[in-house]
């Protein structure tokens, strides 16, 4: 550490601004910065000692006249530094008054070809926790049964509101997979619907999608030979969709029982979390399901386009 600096024309124990003199003591600090003096309550100045000083006042150095080439170079700092940041300020208030083309976001191009680029156990794990998932904050973990071959955008994969949406902005590809909780009595369809929007449409596309659907159920995926094997139109229960503003990519998911139950309106899963209800979608936390498991996979598509640690160290450096 660079040694402190030397406060000049101050005596040694005294705040700048006062100096020794004969009739002064040496004041001394207390807590909080209060000053107590000796002088203000001294006797009779004969019955005080001759003061010895223990200490030497340091003479102050003349101030030297200015010279007219430092003065110079003063200034022409003080126009420079006031440019530089004229400009910085300038430019932020054009790039504000007429926005261009927004940043995109991190990953978001690799993103658009993850369904083909990513190996099938990245973006459907065979086993996905879901810390929190359930209602009340329980523990969920969901074990894969089912994954479906890669489809183009049709009504078959996709509900008809959600497919007449993403067409004009290019939709690409969907995956779906199905899984089944850890008491297999629910099972869960999750599909992945790879668009070609920019960032900047995918950010509009996102705001509300689920309340501008409607009742625009995803379909199920069944499997046969599994608990998933009655999982149709008629078992669906709860539901959810989202359109992350960070990926060009909507993730659906769509719950129901693995018991084959029909249920009369599938419901969305913000419904089914509201407090107080009684239905057994509500009951069974198919809505919560739904939800959380959507938030789930989209972290792991963030993951799936994140530069790797090492990658970051480098940039760090």
């Amino acid at each position: 550490m660079p040694p402190a600096p030397v406060a000049p024309a101050t005596h040694a124990g005294l705040a700048p601004g006062h100096a020794a003199g004969p009739h002064h003591a040496r004041p001394h600090t207390t807590p909080f910065g209060h000053l107590h003096g000796h002088g203000a309550h001294r006797a009779a100045p004969a019955a005080l000692p001759p003061e010895t000083p223990s200490e030497t006042t340091t003479r102050l150095r003349p101030v030297r006249e200015r010279r007219t080439g430092r003065a110079i170079a003063v200034g022409v700092c003080a126009v420079l530094g006031i440019g530089l940041i004229g400009g910085a300020l300038t430019g932020m208030w054009l790039a504000a008054a007429e926005p261009g083309e927004p940043a995109e976001p991190a990953g978001y191009t690799q993103a658009k070809d993850l369904w083909h680029n990513a190996p099938v156990d990245s973006l459907f794990p065979r086993t996905l926790a879901g810390p929190g998932a359930g209602p009340g904050g329980a523990a969920r973990t969901w074990t894969r049964i089912v994954v479906a071959p890669d489809a183009a955008c049709s009504p078959a994969v996709l509900a008809k509101g959600l497919l007449a949406t993403l067409q004009p902005l290019g939709c690409e590809r969907v995956l779906r997979a199905t899984y089944t909780d850890a008491t297999a009595s629910s099972v869960i369809t999750v599909g992945l619907v790879f668009t070609r929007a920019d960032a900047t449409t995918q950010r509009t596309l996102g705001q509300g999608l689920t309340t501008r659907l409607g009742q625009d159920v995803p379909p199920a995926l069944s499997g046969p030979g599994t608990v998933a094997a009655r999982f149709g139109a008629k078992q669906r229960a709860g539901w959810w969709l989202n359109a992350p503003t960070d990926l060009p990519v909507v993730v659906t998911a769509v719950s129901g029982f693995a018991d084959g139950r029909a249920v009369d309106a599938p419901q969305p899963a913000d419904r089914a979390m509201t407090a107080g209800r009684t239905d057994a979608t509500a009951q069974s936390g198919l809505g919560h399901e739904a939800k959380n498991i959507t938030l789930r996979f989209e972290q792991l598509l963030r993951t799936a386009v994140a530069p790797p640690k090492k990658d970051k160290e480098k940039d760090a450096r």
